[in-house]
């Protein structure tokens, strides 16, 4: 180990896969520290001392053995990553909304029901990463992260999407693939912005005719869904490269296909 009068002054320290069950007290000590990562290892707990780092930018907690976090975390002001994938969480404290400062988060691999409401007030979060959990249902605050630019919220429990994901109106990428997703708001074709959308194996019985206005859509992943047709305004995504439409039941092949093709559109059925 590195002698203590070296590390007193460290922006950064890595713990990445080092065995530890508890974290060493002296890390506390270090209040200039802007980047702490103590993934891969056994943590159970983390202590209320972490509400001292207040200069923190980033924070890495990955693929530990976490089911809280110290309520001083939500302290921390300049917080700007969040990794909280692959631990034990079955829900988010409300005081999440405290991380004002906060542009990526992840809560990916864990055992969470639900988000918490106070989600929209982290109006700064640019990728929101929440896959590979049992939640059923976004808040209705989704639509208030203005600057999201990307939300990953695939292999969960979703059984419908929130009016409210039409005003994020910088969303780039939406990644809805293993829900059971059976319909799309109308509110989804104002999502100006989005190139990718992915809704493979999902329970889509229908398309909105909004999807027509997605004008910056490039990729379309509709596979593994239960469409018998699809709406002719999918013509309207003049720059669509990609539509996958694979392990659906349509009942005939729409004309219009010819159009995307011609445009340089690859379809996959």
């Amino acid at each position: 180990m590195t002698p203590l009068a070296s590390r007193q002054n460290a922006p950064s320290l890595d713990f990445y896969n080092k065995g530890l069950s508890e974290i060493p007290k002296w890390i506390w000590e270090h209040k200039s520290l802007e980047k702490l990562n103590l993934a891969e290892n056994q943590l159970a707990s983390i202590s209320e001392d972490i509400g001292k780092l207040t200069k923190l930018r980033m924070l890495d907690l990955g693929h530990n053995e976490l089911k809280t976090l110290p309520e001083s975390l939500y302290k921390l002001k300049r917080l700007e990553f969040l990794y909280l994938s692959n631990n034990r969480f079955k829900s988010i404290s409300q005081n999440i909304k405290n991380l004002k400062a906060v542009i990526y988060l992840n809560i990916t691999d864990n055992l969470l029901l639900s988000v918490p409401e106070s989600i929209g007030k982290l109006t700064n979060l640019i990728e929101f990463r929440l896959y590979n959990n049992q939640i059923t249902a976004l808040p209705n605050s989704i639509g208030e992260l203005k600057n999201l630019q990307e939300l990953h919220a695939m292999n969960n429990k979703l059984i419908t999407l929130t009016e409210s994901v039409g005003k994020l109106k910088h969303l780039k990428k939406l990644d809805l693939q293993g829900n059971a997703i059976s319909s799309l708001p109308h509110s989804l074709g104002d999502l100006f912005h989005l190139t990718d959308l992915n809704l493979r194996f999902n329970q889509l019985t229908v398309l909105p005719e909004s999807l027509g206005n997605l004008k910056n859509l490039r990729f379309l992943d509709l596979r593994a869904n239960q469409l018998t047709s699809l709406p002719k305004s999918i013509t309207g995504l003049k720059k669509l490269e990609k539509l996958d439409l694979r392990w659906n039941t349509l009942t005939a092949l729409p004309n219009w296909f010819k159009q995307l093709k011609k445009r340089g559109c690859i379809i996959y059925l």
